[in-house]
Parts: structure tokens; sequence; C-alpha cells
């Protein structure tokens, strides 16, 4: 794998090529998408030392400068090919190599080398930066194709997150999947019947409901309507009185899976699930989940995290088999019908951006009827 600091971007060149060629016969629901906000991690994760991880296959080294200012490396000194994740971050807040000791900022300049009399900041000698932000106690990565790049959009806000009279928790699970099976799964309702049974539906109760599915360029919106509440845990903790749900499902560019329930006039529930490709077949999912209820917070809340965690984890398991079943076959074997309400959506969104023609899509709109 070669580099070319001066024509390609950070992930454009250091990315290796994609695990799809490597199927037998088929295909897999792998899309790159450069020009994307994803999260990296999480702040609290982020303190003194440096901290690896990946996006696209593509290894990153995430550090502080001396102003406590995140940064982004591909994670890899330019010098002698040494993860520059092993090594510290200095007094003057710049990322230093464990080998020789070359020191980096966090535009990936390099600062200082260690017994050279005269020093330039060569582009040989820089290590490759991506824009870094930090919002919202989540650092986001920016996969430029650009070099030197300036995003012209920001990453995805938690709208309810410190809200007054929301209640928030968060979590990070990680799946054996690629990302587009990983959305589709937080999104697709069928599913919940009997992965998840007597955590949010049982079995059809012969309930038709309407699915009201919009699509623009950037999201894919599915409202259903006319569905009391379900008879899961989850939504009876959440409205112990029942109701009439309001409930949206979204998919907004480029893994955002938000989940919006509403019961009665005072249950509130939203969760975004945002996914980072690891690479691509393993997704790290970063879950932010805010309430709002009727009945005490302080009587709920104990039992959110571990409930969504069951949920998580019944999803891993059988993402992890999907993929294996995938990887044995030697590629994706899809059946779908409309009941499968967003995963041509998402799936045509995001093929949409790996091409570069985000304005291509059209906005579309259709309804579904589903048996719940």
């Amino acid at each position: 794998m070669s580099l070319s600091v001066e024509s390609e971007s950070a992930l454009a060149a250091a990315a290796p090529k994609s695990q799809l060629v490597q199927l037998k016969h088929g295909r897999a629901s792998v899309a790159v998408m450069r020009d994307q906000w994803f999260i990296a991690a999480m702040s609290s994760e982020l303190k003194s030392k440096p901290l690896a991880t990946k996006l696209y296959g593509t290894p990153l080294v995430l550090f502080r400068d001396k102003e406590g200012k995140a940064g982004a490396l591909v994670d890899r000194c330019p010098h002698r090919n040494v993860p520059l994740s092993l090594g510290q971050v200095t007094d003057d807040g710049n990322l230093r190599c464990p080998y020789h000791g070359w020191q980096f900022d966090r535009a990936g300049a390099c600062k200082h080398i260690p017994s050279l009399a005269s020093e330039s900041e060569a582009k040989a000698r820089r290590a490759l930066s991506l824009p870094t932000i930090e919002q919202q106690g989540f650092i986001w990565v920016y996969a430029s194709t650009e070099p030197d790049c300036v995003p012209n959009k920001k990453p995805h806000e938690f709208g309810l997150l410190g809200k007054a009279g929301y209640s928030t928790v968060t979590q990070v699970v990680e799946a054996k999947g690629t990302m587009f099976s990983t959305i589709e799964n937080a999104l697709d309702v069928p599913h919940t019947a009997f992965l998840h049974r007597g955590l949010f539906r049982s079995e059809s109760r012969g309930l038709h409901i309407t699915a009201k599915v919009q699509r623009s360029k950037d999201r894919v919106i599915a409202e259903y309507v006319g569905e009391p509440r379900p008879t899961g845990l989850i939504a009876r903790i959440l409205s112990p009185s029942g109701g009439i749900v309001t409930h949206f499902d979204r998919f907004i560019m480029p893994s955002v899976a938000q989940v919006e329930y509403s019961i009665g006039t005072e249950n509130h529930f939203i969760a975004d699930s945002i996914a980072t490709p690891l690479d691509d077949f393993h997704t790290r999912i970063y879950a932010v989940v805010s309430f709002r209820s009727r009945l005490p917070h302080f009587l709920i809340r104990p039992f959110v995290k571990p409930l969504a965690l069951r949920v998580f984890n019944q999803d891993a398991i059988i993402l992890e088999r999907q993929t294996e079943l995938i990887e044995a076959f030697g590629g994706e074997q899809f059946a779908s019908t409309e009941i499968d309400v967003l995963g041509k959506h998402i799936w045509r969104l995001m093929r949409t951006a790996e091409r570069g023609g985000e304005a291509l899509v059209e906005d579309e709109a259709n309804e579904v009827t589903l048996i719940v």
C-alpha cells in the first residue's frame, strides 16, 4: 500500500482494499462513503494517552494537544511505518513516535526530529490528518477525499441531549456485520416480534398499520400509523397506562439510525444509534437514548441500559451469524419484500454517496401496510 501526500487524502490513500474482492462468487453490502462525519470515540475515552481506532479499515490515532483539543492522524509514522498510537503526547502537545521520536501536531505537521540540525516541515515528513470535531461528548472525524479539506457540513447533533425534562443514557456496542446490515437491523420492525420477543412486541396481534415512507437526498423516514402501544416490556415501562403510539424510524446520512416513540402526551423516547465502520464487516455503534416519562425518571433509568444492552446483544449475535453465513456462501443473496421498509432506501442513499452523487437522489414517498 503506497501513499502520496501531494495527491491523495488520508483515507483514500491509506485505506486497504475492500474485503469485497475476497468474496468467492457474490457481493456484500459495503459502501465506502467519503466526505462524511463518523464518531471515532467518546470524549471520555480520550485522555492523556493516544487512542488507537479504525475507520473503513484504516488505522487511526486520536490524541489531545496541550490545549486539550482532539486530533486524528492515520496511525502510521511517515518515517519508518511504526504505529504512532504506541507513542506519547509531549508537554508541547505533539504526538511523538516511539521509534525515532519524530513529533507531529494535530494537523500532521512534523514539528521536531531529534538529532536533525536543520528542520523543515517537508511534505514527505507529514503524517496524514483528518478533520476532527468534538461535540456533545463525542469525537467525530471526517472521511476526507481532499488533503487539507475544510468540511462544509457539521456532524449529527443529538437533539434531546441535555434538554430539560429528559434523561439520557449512552452506550457503545460492537457488531460483526457490515454498516448497512447493522443500520437496517436497527430500523427493522418485523424482526422485533421474534428476535426481541417480549421486549418490544409479541407475535402478530393481527393489527394492520401503515408505514408512510419519505426519502430525500440525505435521509429516509418511516412513520408508522395506527399502532396501539406494543405489548413488550420496554413499552410497558415507558407507558404503563397504554395509549396510541406515534412511531418514526429515520436513517440520516451517513450512518444515523434514529427510532422515536411517543405514547400518549407525556411519554417520549428517542434512540440515536451512530454506526462507525471499523472495517467492512465490523461496526461500532454509539447509542444515545433520551426519554421523558410521566413516571419519575429515577424509577425508569435503572432499567433503560440493561434492557437496551439485552436488545443490542441479541442483535449482535444474529448479525454475527448472518455475516458468518454470508462468508461461508461467498456473498449475499437477499430476497426482500415491501415490509422490508427502509433497507432498499438506505442502501440507495449509501451507494449514491459512495459514487459522489448526493444530488442525484430524487424525493420519493410511498406507503406500506404491515400486520403486527
